[in-house]
């Protein structure tokens, strides 16, 4: 019996760590901030295919997120309304510029009226940035990913519903550059994007999401408001620290239920 027991146990201690359901909700007065890189379906062997959500399961979320009552913001949105939110608010971020952005979730946003806000690398073209995290990510996957063009990303902020924020000059590493490297990073992407596009960048996504605590300071001297980070949590936006935002992982490996538990506690698993 014991024997019989043992596999059934296994599973659920398994299934109990990977999505850790048992985990109460943090309160919905914290706002959400979801980070997307790709809105693609997944390539057979790829590396990157955690980056890339399908078109049908952004749909799902959008359609859930709609029904279930949760109110769409840009992070700047968020950020000067931080004290008087409703419950329920959130935000979509979609990192590095891909044209994806445009082609799938584009007509998805406008379908379910929500906004987001585009991180942009403004030098994306031709460049393999995943090296700078891990030498041996040199496949190119990245590099041949097609990106937005200026064209493209001036469609996406006619719609209305996009805010346009940087991602650096390069997606740089900044937890490998030194200070005047960094600079220029935050403040000649801020001012090409700024006369480019003919609007306000006010927000900064860390590339990578490393960055030294005394970049910080850096990020506020450059111009921006907000800065988001890749650190996984929820917290009250009255303690926010606005240039060290936390985001919400959405995955394209997840299943629906690990969505539901993002939305629900911040993050998967234990």
């Amino acid at each position: 019996m014991i024997l019989v027991l043992l596999p059934a146990v296994f599973v659920l201690a398994w299934f109990s760590l990977r999505y850790a359901w048992w985990r109460p909700a943090v309160s919905y007065h914290y706002p959400r901030i979801l980070m997307y890189h790709m809105i693609a379906p997944p390539r057979r062997g790829a590396r990157f295919n955690g980056l890339r959500v399908a078109p049908g399961m952004f749909a799902r979320q959008l359609r859930w997120l709609s029904q279930q009552g949760w109110h769409s913001y840009t992070v700047s949105e968020l950020v000067a309304q931080a004290g008087r939110l409703p419950e329920k608010s959130f935000a979509i971020t979609f990192d590095d510029g891909y044209a994806d952005n445009l082609l799938q979730a584009l007509p998805l946003l406008k379908k379910y009226h929500c906004k987001a806000t585009l991180y942009l690398v403004v030098d994306r073209f031709d460049r393999d940035w995943s090296v700078r995290r891990k030498a041996h990510h040199d496949e190119g996957e990245l590099k041949k990913e097609a990106k937005l063009s200026d064209a493209q990303v001036e469609e996406m902020l006619a719609s209305g519903c996009i805010e346009l924020g940087s991602h650096g000059m390069t997606h740089a590493n900044f937890a490998a550059l030194d200070e005047a490297a960094v600079r220029r990073e935050l403040v000649e992407s801020r001012r090409v994007l700024q006369e480019r596009f003919g609007v306000a960048v006010d927000s900064f996504a860390f590339p990578f999401g490393l960055y030294r605590p005394e970049q910080v300071e850096l990020v506020r001297s450059a111009g921006y408001r907000s800065a988001v980070t890749t650190r996984e949590a929820l917290e009250d936006p009255a303690r926010w620290e606005p240039l060290e935002l936390p985001r919400i992982k959405i995955s394209g490996k997840d299943r629906w239920l690990a969505f539901l538990l993002r939305m629900r506690g911040g993050r998967r698993g234990w």
